[in-house]
């Protein structure tokens, strides 16, 4: 129990030493805490938890810091505590998923983005640590972070659509279209694909025979387009953080933009001697 404790308040005096960071941890964290005290109000206990969850991601960065012994640029740190709070405060307890049609897609940019941040901090490590005889090219280094990002972008896709068929939730969000191509009513039967165009309506059928208009619009497609724009954005925010991870490497650290989104590697610092009395 006391080297939670500890842990905890080595934790928070990291966090206090940031003075650019702390202001945004503190202002978030405190409309977290709101937000949890609202949804216990209401009765909202699922809410709760997933602001008691954000509340231990916010200090996933600075626990990382002191385990990897990084040091992760303000600016990258405030990007993260940010999207932590959009996704899972605005996103799913203020419904921003709903009601801003590109809140998914810009989080998932991001998400490609920070990911790639986190791939190419990995090789970094490697590449700048003393005691590993190694050195990595600043193309294979940026090719691992992008690997890396669509990598984790995937996996969570197939976590959506896991949650979708077993526990019959709706994370892969719908998209109503006007068209789409499909060999099955290929009039021939063969491979030849057929276009659907100008669809106005879903209609469902049901096995009693009963019909429902569902006043769509249009054709109710499930998931495949949300999933594929996703990793579509995911993948442009990986290009992105490799393209400036590159220039890092080859230019040597050189770059305002580079250095306040890549971590650095903090050198190790010998312990002091214990004076004799």
């Amino acid at each position: 129990m006391r080297e939670k404790k500890k842990s905890k308040s080595v934790l928070m005096q990291d966090m206090r030493s940031k003075k650019v960071v702390l202001p945004v941890y503190l202002v978030l964290r405190a409309l977290v805490i709101l937000t949890g005290v609202a949804q216990f109000f209401n009765g909202n206990y699922e809410n709760v938890f997933l602001c008691v969850l954000t509340l231990i991601l916010m200090l996933m960065p600075t626990a990382l810091e002191r385990q990897l012994h990084i040091d992760l640029p303000d600016t990258l740190e405030i990007i993260i505590l940010l999207f932590i709070f959009a996704a899972e405060i605005l996103g799913e307890i203020q419904e921003f998923y709903l009601l801003i049609p590109f809140w998914d897609t810009v989080l998932h940019t991001l998400n490609g983005f920070l990911f790639a941040a986190i791939g190419f901090s990995i090789v970094n490590l490697l590449n700048e640590n003393k005691h590993i005889s190694m050195t990595l090219s600043p193309f294979y280094m940026a090719v691992t972070a992008f690997c890396f990002s669509m990598t984790i972008g995937i996996l969570w896709e197939f976590f959506e659509w896991g949650m979708d068929c077993w526990f019959g939730m709706d994370m892969q969000k719908d998209t109503i279209l006007a068209g789409f191509n499909t060999v099955n009513l290929d009039p021939a039967g063969g491979n030849t694909a057929y276009h659907v165009r100008n669809v106005v309506d879903t209609v469902l059928v049901y096995a009693d025979g009963t019909t429902q208009s569902m006043g769509l619009g249009g054709y109710l497609d499930v998931g495949l387009m949300d999933t594929m724009m996703d990793l579509l954005v995911n993948l442009i925010g990986a290009v992105v953080f490799s393209f400036f991870g590159f220039f890092y490497v080859k230019t040597k650290g050189q770059g305002k933009i580079a250095r306040s989104l890549i971590p650095n590697v903090l050198e190790d610092t010998p312990e002091e001697p214990e004076k004799e009395l």
